[in-house]
């Protein structure tokens, strides 16, 4: 496999977890910001929060780094490569990228039951900012690789 297939591959994975997180934003948009859920509420809210986190770190730790490289860039931290990306345009604000990266780690950290109402309400928000993100890198690696 050339570079060049190997960065469309990845692209490709990207958008299909991008696929996933969007039929479970679907689901989970109906869903009423509240203190309790049930079973099944709770169980659309997992999933979500799942592919949110999924995705995030695909952006961050795979298409970010492996656009470092084909770019002939390199970075030392996270923090670096997510100012690199807002510096070629792929994210709109590093701070909003730097939120979500945060919002990834508390969902992974906590308990869905004990904070569902916040952890929804933020990934709903920060999931509009995850699609334009995945548009800007489509667009990116369409008009400087293909």
């Amino acid at each position: 496999m050339t570079d060049k297939e190997y960065l469309f591959k990845e692209l490709k994975d990207l958008q299909g977890a991008c696929e996933a997180l969007k039929y479970s934003f679907e689901k989970c948009k109906k869903i009423d910001i509240k203190i309790e859920y049930t079973d099944e509420e709770l169980s659309d809210i997992e999933a979500f929060t799942s592919r949110f986190v999924r995705i995030s770190d695909i952006i961050i730790q795979k298409t970010l780094k492996i656009l470092e490289k084909f770019d002939l860039e390199e970075t030392l931290t996270v923090r670096d490569r997510i100012y690199l990306a807002e510096k070629k345009e792929l994210i709109d604000s590093a701070e909003e990228l730097i939120k979500i990266r945060e919002l990834r780690n508390r969902i992974a950290h906590e308990y869905i039951l004990s904070a569902a109402k916040h952890i929804l309400e933020d990934t709903l928000k920060y999931t509009l900012v995850i699609f334009k993100c995945v548009n800007n890198i489509e667009n990116y690696i369409t008009k400087k690789y293909l």
